[in-house]
Protein backbone atom coordinates (compact mmCIF):
# COMPACT_ATOMS: atom_id res chain seq x y z
CA UNK A 1 0.00 0.00 0.00
CA UNK A 2 1.48 3.01 -1.04
CA UNK A 3 1.33 6.24 1.24
CA UNK A 4 -0.25 9.10 -0.88
CA UNK A 5 0.18 12.57 1.10
CA UNK A 6 -1.93 15.04 0.32
CA UNK A 7 -1.46 18.69 0.65
CA UNK A 8 -3.80 21.60 0.05
CA UNK A 9 -2.60 21.81 -3.24
CA UNK A 10 -3.05 18.71 -4.39
CA UNK A 11 -6.08 16.92 -4.74
CA UNK A 12 -5.16 12.45 -3.81
CA UNK A 13 -7.21 9.48 -4.27
CA UNK A 14 -9.70 8.24 -2.52
CA UNK A 15 -7.41 5.41 0.42
CA UNK A 16 -7.53 2.29 -0.64
CA UNK A 17 -8.32 -0.44 2.53
CA UNK A 18 -4.90 -2.51 3.85
CA UNK A 19 -4.64 -5.39 2.21
CA UNK A 20 -7.73 -4.50 -0.64
CA UNK A 21 -6.91 -6.28 -3.87
CA UNK A 22 -5.30 -4.26 -7.41
CA UNK A 23 -7.12 -5.17 -10.10
CA UNK A 24 -5.02 -8.16 -11.83
CA UNK A 25 -3.86 -7.34 -15.48
CA UNK A 26 -1.69 -10.69 -16.27
CA UNK A 27 0.74 -10.89 -13.10
CA UNK A 28 0.25 -10.61 -9.48
CA UNK A 29 0.31 -7.02 -8.26
CA UNK A 30 -0.70 -5.37 -11.78
CA UNK A 31 -2.99 -2.07 -11.64
CA UNK A 32 -5.20 -0.72 -14.20
CA UNK A 33 -4.02 2.31 -15.87
CA UNK A 34 -4.36 5.18 -14.50
CA UNK A 35 -7.16 7.36 -15.36
CA UNK A 36 -7.72 11.30 -14.94
CA UNK A 37 -11.26 10.49 -13.24
CA UNK A 38 -8.86 8.84 -10.50
CA UNK A 39 -7.84 12.17 -9.17
CA UNK A 40 -10.65 13.22 -8.71
CA UNK A 41 -12.46 13.76 -5.07
CA UNK A 42 -14.03 14.57 -3.38
CA UNK A 43 -14.44 18.62 -2.21
CA UNK A 44 -16.08 20.84 0.40
CA UNK A 45 -18.44 23.53 -1.31
CA UNK A 46 -16.08 26.53 -0.93
CA UNK A 47 -13.19 24.45 -2.92
CA UNK A 48 -15.39 23.66 -6.21
CA UNK A 49 -12.88 25.86 -8.32
CA UNK A 50 -9.95 24.43 -6.94
CA UNK A 51 -11.47 21.09 -8.11
CA UNK A 52 -12.02 22.53 -11.65
CA UNK A 53 -8.23 23.56 -11.84
CA UNK A 54 -6.43 20.41 -10.53
CA UNK A 55 -8.73 18.29 -13.07
CA UNK A 56 -8.14 20.38 -16.18
CA UNK A 57 -4.69 20.11 -14.88
CA UNK A 58 -4.96 15.83 -14.86
CA UNK A 59 -6.53 16.59 -18.03
CA UNK A 60 -3.75 18.66 -19.70
CA UNK A 61 -0.98 15.65 -18.31
CA UNK A 62 -3.07 12.98 -20.03
CA UNK A 63 -3.65 14.81 -23.14
CA UNK A 64 0.05 15.59 -22.93
CA UNK A 65 1.29 11.48 -22.12
CA UNK A 66 -1.09 11.02 -25.40
CA UNK A 67 0.70 13.29 -27.63
CA UNK A 68 4.10 12.54 -26.95
CA UNK A 69 2.75 8.28 -27.77
CA UNK A 70 1.65 9.94 -30.59
CA UNK A 71 4.65 11.31 -31.99
CA UNK A 72 6.27 8.34 -31.53
CA UNK A 73 3.48 6.44 -33.44
CA UNK A 74 3.71 8.75 -36.32
CA UNK A 75 7.06 9.19 -36.31
CA UNK A 76 7.40 5.07 -37.24
CA UNK A 77 4.95 6.07 -39.98
CA UNK A 78 6.75 8.81 -41.28
CA UNK A 79 10.67 6.56 -40.88
CA UNK A 80 8.70 3.90 -43.22
CA UNK A 81 7.66 6.89 -45.99
CA UNK A 82 11.32 8.23 -46.59
CA UNK A 83 12.11 6.23 -49.24
CA UNK A 84 9.23 7.81 -51.27
CA UNK A 85 11.61 10.75 -51.43
CA UNK A 86 15.47 11.86 -52.83
CA UNK A 87 17.55 13.07 -50.26
CA UNK A 88 16.91 17.03 -49.91
CA UNK A 89 13.47 16.25 -51.37
CA UNK A 90 10.72 18.33 -49.41
CA UNK A 91 8.23 16.39 -46.91
CA UNK A 92 4.60 17.55 -47.17
CA UNK A 93 3.83 20.69 -44.99
CA UNK A 94 2.89 20.27 -41.42
CA UNK A 95 -0.89 21.09 -42.12
CA UNK A 96 -0.66 17.94 -44.78
CA UNK A 97 0.31 16.16 -42.43
CA UNK A 98 -2.01 17.22 -39.77
CA UNK A 99 -4.70 16.49 -42.26
CA UNK A 100 -3.49 13.39 -43.38
CA UNK A 101 -2.86 11.66 -40.13
CA UNK A 102 -5.35 13.36 -38.03
CA UNK A 103 -3.27 14.59 -35.56
CA UNK A 104 -2.37 18.10 -33.64
CA UNK A 105 -0.08 20.37 -35.14
CA UNK A 106 1.93 19.58 -32.16
CA UNK A 107 1.77 15.52 -32.48
CA UNK A 108 3.46 16.51 -36.04
CA UNK A 109 6.06 18.52 -34.33
CA UNK A 110 7.45 15.70 -31.91
CA UNK A 111 7.12 13.18 -34.77
CA UNK A 112 9.39 15.64 -36.97
CA UNK A 113 11.74 16.35 -33.94
CA UNK A 114 12.63 12.70 -33.48
CA UNK A 115 13.17 11.71 -36.82
CA UNK A 116 15.43 14.92 -37.01
CA UNK A 117 17.13 13.93 -33.68
CA UNK A 118 18.05 10.53 -35.77
CA UNK A 119 19.71 12.39 -38.75
CA UNK A 120 16.79 11.41 -41.03
CA UNK A 121 15.20 15.09 -41.46
CA UNK A 122 16.46 18.00 -41.61
CA UNK A 123 13.90 21.06 -40.73
CA UNK A 124 14.83 24.77 -41.84
CA UNK A 125 12.44 27.76 -40.63
CA UNK A 126 9.84 29.19 -42.45
CA UNK A 127 10.78 26.48 -45.61
CA UNK A 128 10.03 23.06 -44.11
CA UNK A 129 11.03 19.86 -43.56
CA UNK A 130 13.53 17.48 -45.42
CA UNK A 131 15.43 14.32 -46.27
CA UNK A 132 18.52 14.57 -44.86
CA UNK A 133 21.72 13.64 -47.32
CA UNK A 134 23.06 10.36 -46.77
CA UNK A 135 26.38 10.50 -44.83
CA UNK A 136 29.07 10.21 -47.53
CA UNK A 137 30.71 7.62 -45.93
CA UNK A 138 30.60 4.90 -43.45
CA UNK A 139 32.14 5.57 -39.76
CA UNK A 140 35.30 4.52 -39.42
CA UNK A 141 35.27 1.27 -36.83
CA UNK A 142 36.76 2.34 -33.67
CA UNK A 143 39.74 0.25 -32.85
CA UNK A 144 39.67 -0.39 -29.19
CA UNK A 145 42.07 -3.12 -28.35
CA UNK A 146 44.99 -1.24 -27.48
CA UNK A 147 42.72 -0.83 -24.10
CA UNK A 148 43.36 -4.22 -22.59
CA UNK A 149 46.65 -3.58 -22.45
CA UNK A 150 46.16 -0.24 -20.56
CA UNK A 151 43.53 -1.36 -18.60
CA UNK A 152 45.55 -4.27 -17.26
CA UNK A 153 49.15 -2.77 -16.85
CA UNK A 154 50.16 -1.76 -13.10
CA UNK A 155 52.88 -0.57 -11.84
CA UNK A 156 55.58 -2.94 -11.02
CA UNK A 157 54.66 -2.02 -7.11
CA UNK A 158 51.00 -2.35 -7.03
CA UNK A 159 49.78 -5.77 -6.71
CA UNK A 160 45.97 -4.94 -6.16
CA UNK A 161 44.25 -5.57 -9.51
CA UNK A 162 42.13 -2.58 -10.43
CA UNK A 163 39.31 -3.99 -12.46
CA UNK A 164 35.70 -3.71 -11.40
CA UNK A 165 33.06 -6.37 -10.94
CA UNK A 166 29.73 -4.35 -10.47
CA UNK A 167 27.64 -7.61 -11.26
CA UNK A 168 26.00 -7.57 -7.58
CA UNK A 169 25.49 -4.03 -7.85
CA UNK A 170 23.90 -4.34 -11.23
CA UNK A 171 21.75 -7.15 -10.28
CA UNK A 172 19.65 -4.87 -7.78
CA UNK A 173 19.60 -1.57 -9.92
CA UNK A 174 18.36 -3.71 -12.95
CA UNK A 175 14.67 -3.67 -14.04
CA UNK A 176 13.31 -7.32 -14.46
CA UNK A 177 11.50 -7.79 -18.04
CA UNK A 178 7.82 -7.88 -18.31
CA UNK A 179 6.17 -10.77 -16.20
CA UNK A 180 8.97 -11.22 -13.77
CA UNK A 181 8.74 -10.70 -10.23
CA UNK A 182 11.36 -8.84 -8.40
CA UNK A 183 12.82 -10.56 -5.63
CA UNK A 184 16.17 -9.33 -6.11
CA UNK A 185 15.75 -4.88 -5.92
CA UNK A 186 17.66 -3.16 -3.34
CA UNK A 187 14.88 -0.59 -3.10
CA UNK A 188 11.22 0.18 -1.90
CA UNK A 189 8.61 -1.06 -4.24
CA UNK A 190 6.70 2.22 -5.98
CA UNK A 191 3.66 1.42 -3.70
CA UNK A 192 5.99 1.80 -1.05
CA UNK A 193 7.68 5.11 -2.09
CA UNK A 194 5.83 8.27 -0.21
CA UNK A 195 5.68 9.43 -4.01
CA UNK A 196 3.47 12.42 -3.24
CA UNK A 197 5.23 13.53 -0.28
CA UNK A 198 8.14 13.58 -2.52
CA UNK A 199 6.34 15.01 -5.09
CA UNK A 200 5.35 17.80 -2.30
CA UNK A 201 8.57 18.40 -1.39
CA UNK A 202 10.14 18.71 -4.13
CA UNK A 203 7.67 21.37 -5.36
CA UNK A 204 7.98 22.99 -1.96
CA UNK A 205 12.05 23.30 -2.25
CA UNK A 206 12.09 25.03 -5.63
CA UNK A 207 10.20 27.90 -4.53
CA UNK A 208 12.62 28.42 -1.39
CA UNK A 209 14.64 31.44 -1.28
CA UNK A 210 18.09 30.69 -2.11
CA UNK A 211 17.26 27.18 -3.59
CA UNK A 212 19.04 27.50 -6.69
CA UNK A 213 22.06 28.91 -5.43
CA UNK A 214 25.32 27.01 -4.90
CA UNK A 215 25.32 25.28 -1.44
CA UNK A 216 27.84 25.46 0.80
CA UNK A 217 30.09 22.26 -0.26
CA UNK A 218 29.46 20.52 3.22
CA UNK A 219 25.76 20.59 2.79
CA UNK A 220 22.57 22.92 3.69
CA UNK A 221 22.94 23.96 7.31
CA UNK A 222 19.55 22.35 8.16
CA UNK A 223 20.03 19.49 7.05
CA UNK A 224 23.69 18.44 8.44
CA UNK A 225 21.81 19.66 11.61
CA UNK A 226 18.85 16.81 11.16
CA UNK A 227 21.74 14.15 10.21
CA UNK A 228 23.24 15.16 13.48
CA UNK A 229 20.53 14.58 15.14
CA UNK A 230 19.32 11.28 13.49
CA UNK A 231 22.61 9.50 13.82
CA UNK A 232 23.61 10.34 17.27
CA UNK A 233 20.38 11.17 18.91
CA UNK A 234 19.23 14.17 20.91
CA UNK A 235 22.28 15.96 23.03
CA UNK A 236 24.24 13.30 21.25
CA UNK A 237 28.29 13.80 20.25
CA UNK A 238 27.76 14.62 16.89
CA UNK A 239 27.35 18.35 16.16
CA UNK A 240 26.29 19.64 12.21
CA UNK A 241 29.66 20.58 12.10
CA UNK A 242 30.74 17.37 12.19
CA UNK A 243 28.44 16.11 9.67
CA UNK A 244 29.12 16.23 5.34
CA UNK A 245 26.11 15.73 3.26
CA UNK A 246 26.67 13.38 0.20
CA UNK A 247 24.87 12.14 -2.77
CA UNK A 248 23.46 9.02 -1.03
CA UNK A 249 24.95 6.23 0.66
CA UNK A 250 26.99 4.80 -2.34
CA UNK A 251 29.06 8.42 -2.94
CA UNK A 252 29.77 8.62 1.07
CA UNK A 253 31.09 4.72 1.01
CA UNK A 254 33.67 5.57 -1.67
CA UNK A 255 34.59 8.59 -0.28
CA UNK A 256 34.85 6.97 3.14
CA UNK A 257 37.63 4.20 1.92
CA UNK A 258 39.69 6.65 -0.62
CA UNK A 259 40.06 8.87 2.50
CA UNK A 260 41.02 6.21 4.85
CA UNK A 261 43.12 3.37 2.96
CA UNK A 262 45.65 4.06 0.78
CA UNK A 263 45.85 2.23 -2.59
CA UNK A 264 46.90 -1.49 -2.10
CA UNK A 265 45.91 -1.31 1.66
CA UNK A 266 44.38 -4.09 3.05
CA UNK A 267 40.70 -3.40 4.60
CA UNK A 268 38.49 -5.76 6.88
CA UNK A 269 35.18 -6.38 5.92
CA UNK A 270 32.44 -8.74 7.25
CA UNK A 271 32.10 -11.89 5.54
CA UNK A 272 29.34 -12.14 3.48
CA UNK A 273 28.90 -8.39 3.07
CA UNK A 274 27.51 -5.45 0.63
CA UNK A 275 28.90 -6.52 -3.12
CA UNK A 276 28.83 -2.59 -3.94
CA UNK A 277 31.07 -2.08 -0.83
CA UNK A 278 33.44 -4.57 -2.34
CA UNK A 279 33.15 -3.14 -5.65
CA UNK A 280 33.97 0.48 -4.34
CA UNK A 281 37.48 -1.02 -2.27
CA UNK A 282 38.63 -2.92 -5.43
CA UNK A 283 38.14 -0.11 -7.41
CA UNK A 284 40.19 2.09 -5.10
CA UNK A 285 42.71 -0.34 -5.11
CA UNK A 286 42.00 -1.84 -2.12
CA UNK A 287 42.18 -5.48 -0.84
CA UNK A 288 39.11 -6.61 0.87
CA UNK A 289 40.05 -9.56 3.91
CA UNK A 290 36.82 -11.06 4.92
CA UNK A 291 36.20 -11.46 8.90
CA UNK A 292 33.04 -14.15 9.46
CA UNK A 293 29.98 -13.34 11.16
CA UNK A 294 27.53 -15.42 13.06
CA UNK A 295 23.72 -14.80 13.93
CA UNK A 296 25.42 -11.72 16.83
CA UNK A 297 27.34 -10.15 14.22
CA UNK A 298 31.20 -9.94 13.35
CA UNK A 299 33.36 -12.43 15.10
CA UNK A 300 35.35 -10.34 16.78
CA UNK A 301 37.73 -12.68 18.15
CA UNK A 302 38.48 -12.97 14.63
CA UNK A 303 38.51 -9.52 13.64
CA UNK A 304 40.98 -8.99 16.16
CA UNK A 305 43.65 -11.33 14.49
CA UNK A 306 42.84 -10.06 11.22
CA UNK A 307 43.94 -6.60 12.16
CA UNK A 308 47.46 -8.48 13.49
CA UNK A 309 47.72 -10.55 10.43
CA UNK A 310 47.14 -8.23 7.78
CA UNK A 311 48.25 -4.39 9.41
CA UNK A 312 44.87 -3.36 8.15
CA UNK A 313 43.54 0.40 9.61
CA UNK A 314 40.44 -0.12 8.33
CA UNK A 315 37.31 -1.66 9.10
CA UNK A 316 33.99 -2.08 7.01
CA UNK A 317 30.64 -2.71 8.93
CA UNK A 318 26.82 -2.78 9.21
CA UNK A 319 25.59 -3.09 13.05
CA UNK A 320 22.26 -2.83 11.79
CA UNK A 321 20.47 -5.32 10.03
CA UNK A 322 22.75 -6.57 8.20
CA UNK A 323 23.06 -6.68 4.40
CA UNK A 324 22.85 -9.76 3.33
CA UNK A 325 22.60 -11.67 6.56
CA UNK A 326 19.88 -9.01 8.41
CA UNK A 327 22.12 -9.79 11.62
CA UNK A 328 22.60 -6.96 14.33
CA UNK A 329 25.73 -6.46 16.45
CA UNK A 330 25.00 -7.63 19.91
CA UNK A 331 25.71 -5.44 22.62
CA UNK A 332 29.13 -6.96 23.79
CA UNK A 333 30.40 -7.16 20.55
CA UNK A 334 29.69 -3.47 19.88
CA UNK A 335 32.11 -2.47 22.90
CA UNK A 336 34.57 -4.94 21.67
CA UNK A 337 34.75 -3.71 18.10
CA UNK A 338 35.48 -0.03 19.00
CA UNK A 339 37.97 -1.35 21.47
CA UNK A 340 40.18 -3.42 18.88
CA UNK A 341 39.94 -0.88 16.29
CA UNK A 342 41.17 1.85 18.83
CA UNK A 343 43.91 -1.06 19.83
CA UNK A 344 44.63 -1.34 16.28
CA UNK A 345 44.99 2.22 15.80
CA UNK A 346 42.21 1.12 12.87
CA UNK A 347 39.16 3.40 11.77
CA UNK A 348 35.64 1.62 11.58
CA UNK A 349 33.43 2.96 8.49
CA UNK A 350 29.45 2.17 9.94
CA UNK A 351 27.17 1.55 7.28
CA UNK A 352 23.91 2.22 8.36
CA UNK A 353 22.25 1.95 5.58
CA UNK A 354 18.48 0.36 6.79
CA UNK A 355 18.35 2.32 10.38
CA UNK A 356 14.89 3.57 8.90
CA UNK A 357 14.07 0.25 7.95
CA UNK A 358 13.11 -1.44 11.04
CA UNK A 359 9.77 -3.85 11.23
CA UNK A 360 6.95 -2.94 13.34
CA UNK A 361 7.32 -5.74 15.40
CA UNK A 362 10.53 -5.34 16.37
CA UNK A 363 12.45 -4.32 19.62
CA UNK A 364 14.11 -0.77 19.44
CA UNK A 365 17.19 -0.59 17.38
CA UNK A 366 20.11 -0.06 19.49
CA UNK A 367 21.95 3.54 18.88
CA UNK A 368 24.74 4.02 16.57
CA UNK A 369 28.23 2.86 17.10
CA UNK A 370 29.32 6.53 16.86
CA UNK A 371 27.22 7.68 19.34
CA UNK A 372 29.06 5.70 21.76
CA UNK A 373 32.61 6.32 20.20
CA UNK A 374 34.49 8.73 22.71
CA UNK A 375 37.84 8.44 20.49
CA UNK A 376 37.02 9.36 16.78
CA UNK A 377 37.19 6.06 15.85
CA UNK A 378 33.91 5.62 14.01
CA UNK A 379 33.01 7.20 10.25
CA UNK A 380 29.19 7.18 9.95
CA UNK A 381 27.33 6.74 6.91
CA UNK A 382 23.70 7.19 6.57
CA UNK A 383 21.13 7.29 3.83
CA UNK A 384 17.86 8.62 2.56
CA UNK A 385 17.34 6.19 -0.13
CA UNK A 386 16.79 3.23 1.03
CA UNK A 387 13.45 4.35 3.18
CA UNK A 388 11.98 6.62 0.31
CA UNK A 389 13.23 6.68 -3.32
CA UNK A 390 16.21 5.51 -5.26
CA UNK A 391 16.14 8.69 -7.25
CA UNK A 392 16.27 10.83 -3.44
CA UNK A 393 20.55 10.43 -3.19
CA UNK A 394 21.18 12.30 -0.45
CA UNK A 395 23.05 10.96 2.66
CA UNK A 396 25.50 11.89 5.13
CA UNK A 397 29.50 11.27 6.63
CA UNK A 398 29.60 12.08 10.25
CA UNK A 399 32.92 11.86 11.83
CA UNK A 400 35.13 14.13 14.05
CA UNK A 401 38.81 14.95 14.08
CA UNK A 402 41.03 16.05 11.07
CA UNK A 403 39.78 13.35 9.44
CA UNK A 404 36.18 15.23 8.72
CA UNK A 405 38.92 17.82 6.47
CA UNK A 406 39.86 15.01 3.95
CA UNK A 407 36.58 13.33 3.59
CA UNK A 408 35.27 16.83 2.89
CA UNK A 409 38.63 17.39 0.28
CA UNK A 410 37.73 14.26 -1.58
CA UNK A 411 33.98 14.80 -1.49
CA UNK A 412 34.78 18.67 -2.97
CA UNK A 413 37.13 16.80 -5.71
CA UNK A 414 34.85 13.82 -6.59
CA UNK A 415 31.63 16.09 -6.91
CA UNK A 416 32.00 19.65 -5.67
CA UNK A 417 28.39 19.15 -4.09
CA UNK A 418 25.11 18.30 -3.71
CA UNK A 419 22.59 20.27 -6.03
CA UNK A 420 20.72 22.57 -3.36
CA UNK A 421 17.25 21.82 -4.37
CA UNK A 422 17.61 18.29 -3.77
CA UNK A 423 18.52 18.83 -0.21
CA UNK A 424 16.07 21.55 0.23
CA UNK A 425 13.34 19.17 -0.63
CA UNK A 426 14.89 16.13 1.60
CA UNK A 427 14.80 19.13 4.32
CA UNK A 428 11.44 19.66 3.65
CA UNK A 429 10.57 15.49 3.76
CA UNK A 430 11.94 15.02 6.71
CA UNK A 431 9.91 17.80 8.31
CA UNK A 432 6.65 17.39 7.24
CA UNK A 433 3.68 15.21 8.77
CA UNK A 434 3.62 12.83 5.98
CA UNK A 435 7.57 11.43 7.18
CA UNK A 436 6.65 10.22 10.51
CA UNK A 437 3.18 8.40 8.79
CA UNK A 438 5.63 7.07 5.53
CA UNK A 439 8.39 5.53 8.23
CA UNK A 440 5.07 3.86 10.22
CA UNK A 441 3.45 2.35 7.04
CA UNK A 442 7.03 0.58 5.72
CA UNK A 443 7.52 -1.00 9.47
CA UNK A 444 4.33 -2.47 8.88
CA UNK A 445 4.22 -2.98 5.29
CA UNK A 446 7.86 -4.90 5.30
CA UNK A 447 6.42 -6.75 8.69
CA UNK A 448 3.97 -8.05 6.49
CA UNK A 449 5.90 -8.67 3.49
CA UNK A 450 8.42 -10.64 5.23
CA UNK A 451 6.10 -12.77 7.43
CA UNK A 452 4.76 -13.64 3.56
CA UNK A 453 8.09 -14.63 2.50
CA UNK A 454 8.77 -16.98 5.39
CA UNK A 455 5.38 -18.44 5.47
CA UNK A 456 5.95 -19.32 2.08
CA UNK A 457 9.19 -20.62 2.14
CA UNK A 458 8.75 -23.07 4.49
CA UNK A 459 5.27 -24.21 2.42
CA UNK A 460 7.07 -24.16 -0.69
CA UNK A 461 10.86 -24.75 -0.09
CA UNK A 462 11.13 -26.64 3.61
CA UNK A 463 14.33 -27.56 2.82
CA UNK A 464 15.80 -24.63 1.93
CA UNK A 465 14.22 -22.57 5.37
CA UNK A 466 15.11 -25.27 7.52
CA UNK A 467 19.22 -24.54 5.95
CA UNK A 468 21.24 -22.95 8.55
CA UNK A 469 21.52 -19.34 7.14
CA UNK A 470 25.09 -19.44 7.24
CA UNK A 471 28.85 -20.19 8.25
CA UNK A 472 28.99 -21.40 11.82
CA UNK A 473 26.55 -23.83 13.52
CA UNK A 474 24.67 -21.05 15.77
CA UNK A 475 24.22 -18.17 11.99
CA UNK A 476 21.08 -17.63 12.01
CA UNK A 477 19.97 -20.48 14.06
CA UNK A 478 15.67 -20.01 14.97
CA UNK A 479 14.47 -23.37 16.55
CA UNK A 480 10.83 -21.64 16.13
CA UNK A 481 11.16 -21.55 12.30
CA UNK A 482 13.31 -24.43 12.32
CA UNK A 483 16.56 -22.88 11.03
CA UNK A 484 15.93 -19.78 8.80
CA UNK A 485 17.06 -16.48 10.58
CA UNK A 486 14.31 -13.63 10.31
CA UNK A 487 15.51 -10.40 11.28
CA UNK A 488 13.62 -7.99 12.98
CA UNK A 489 14.52 -5.24 10.24
CA UNK A 490 16.14 -4.12 6.16
CA UNK A 491 14.36 -5.99 3.22
CA UNK A 492 16.05 -9.25 2.44
CA UNK A 493 16.31 -13.02 3.90
CA UNK A 494 19.88 -15.11 3.06
CA UNK A 495 19.58 -18.65 2.50
CA UNK A 496 21.80 -21.29 2.42
CA UNK A 497 21.39 -23.75 -0.40
CA UNK A 498 22.11 -27.49 -0.27
CA UNK A 499 25.92 -28.48 -0.30
CA UNK A 500 26.52 -28.40 -4.64
CA UNK A 501 23.97 -26.60 -5.52
CA UNK A 502 24.85 -24.35 -8.48
CA UNK A 503 23.56 -21.05 -7.40
CA UNK A 504 24.63 -19.35 -10.77
CA UNK A 505 22.72 -22.06 -12.80
CA UNK A 506 19.70 -21.64 -10.08
CA UNK A 507 19.40 -18.08 -10.38
CA UNK A 508 19.27 -18.79 -14.37
CA UNK A 509 16.38 -21.57 -13.85
CA UNK A 510 14.48 -18.65 -11.69
CA UNK A 511 14.57 -16.38 -14.39
CA UNK A 512 13.38 -18.64 -16.86
CA UNK A 513 10.72 -19.50 -14.36
CA UNK A 514 9.52 -15.48 -13.84
CA UNK A 515 11.39 -14.92 -10.53
CA UNK A 516 14.90 -12.41 -10.28
CA UNK A 517 16.84 -13.48 -7.07
CA UNK A 518 20.02 -12.80 -6.51
CA UNK A 519 23.03 -15.24 -5.82
CA UNK A 520 25.20 -15.12 -3.12
CA UNK A 521 28.50 -15.55 -4.65
CA UNK A 522 28.54 -11.65 -5.08
CA UNK A 523 28.94 -10.78 -1.77
CA UNK A 524 31.81 -12.72 -0.23
CA UNK A 525 35.37 -11.08 -0.68
CA UNK A 526 37.18 -14.64 -1.05
CA UNK A 527 36.03 -18.16 -1.86
CA UNK A 528 32.25 -18.48 -0.10
CA UNK A 529 32.13 -21.39 2.31
CA UNK A 530 28.73 -22.87 0.60
CA UNK A 531 26.05 -21.64 -1.77
CA UNK A 532 23.68 -18.97 -0.99
CA UNK A 533 20.75 -16.45 -2.13
CA UNK A 534 19.11 -13.50 -0.65
CA UNK A 535 15.60 -12.46 -1.27
CA UNK A 536 14.54 -9.37 -1.29
CA UNK A 537 10.78 -8.45 0.35
CA UNK A 538 10.54 -5.09 -0.26
CA UNK A 539 11.04 -4.96 -3.89
CA UNK A 540 7.96 -6.88 -4.61
CA UNK A 541 4.30 -5.19 -5.45
CA UNK A 542 2.70 -7.19 -2.80
CA UNK A 543 2.57 -10.31 -0.42
CA UNK A 544 0.46 -12.02 -3.26
CA UNK A 545 3.18 -11.56 -5.59
CA UNK A 546 6.00 -13.03 -3.04
CA UNK A 547 4.12 -15.93 -2.63
CA UNK A 548 3.81 -16.76 -6.16
CA UNK A 549 7.71 -15.61 -6.55
CA UNK A 550 8.36 -18.58 -4.02
CA UNK A 551 6.40 -20.74 -6.12
CA UNK A 552 8.08 -19.48 -8.97
CA UNK A 553 11.63 -20.37 -6.91
CA UNK A 554 10.41 -24.03 -6.05
CA UNK A 555 9.82 -24.49 -9.95
CA UNK A 556 13.18 -23.47 -10.92
CA UNK A 557 14.52 -25.63 -7.90
CA UNK A 558 12.71 -29.12 -9.27
CA UNK A 559 13.55 -28.03 -12.88
CA UNK A 560 17.49 -28.25 -11.52
CA UNK A 561 16.54 -31.60 -9.36
CA UNK A 562 17.42 -29.03 -5.98
CA UNK A 563 16.10 -30.28 -2.72
CA UNK A 564 13.06 -28.45 -1.91
CA UNK A 565 11.54 -31.24 1.33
Amino acid sequence: MSEKAATPRAASRAPRPTGAPRAAAGVVGASRPTEAADFVVPWPPASRALTAIVAVAVALSLSFMQQRSSGTELAAILRTELNRYSPGEKLPSSRALVERHRVSPVTVSRALAELAAEGLVTTRPGAGAFRAEPRSEAPRPVDTSWQEIALSAEPAGDQVPRSVDASGVVATLGVPGPGVIELNGGYLHSDLQPERALGAALARAGRRPGAWGRPPVEGVPELRAWFAREIAGAGGPLAASDVLVTAGGQSALTAALRALAAPGAPVLVESPTYPGMLAVARASGLRPVPVPLDADGVRTDLLADAFRASGARLFVCQPLFQNPTGAVLAAERRREVLRVARAAGAFVIEDDFARLLVHGDAPTPPPTLIADDGDGTVVHVRSLTKATSANLRVGALAARGPVLDRLRAIQVVDSFFVPRPLQEAALELVGSPAWPRHLRLIAGELTARRNALTTALHQELPALAGQEAGPGPAYGHDPARGGLYVPPGGYHLWLRLPDGTDEAALTGAALRAGVAVAAGRPYFAAEPPAAHLRLSFASASGTGEITEGVRRLRTACEELGVPVR
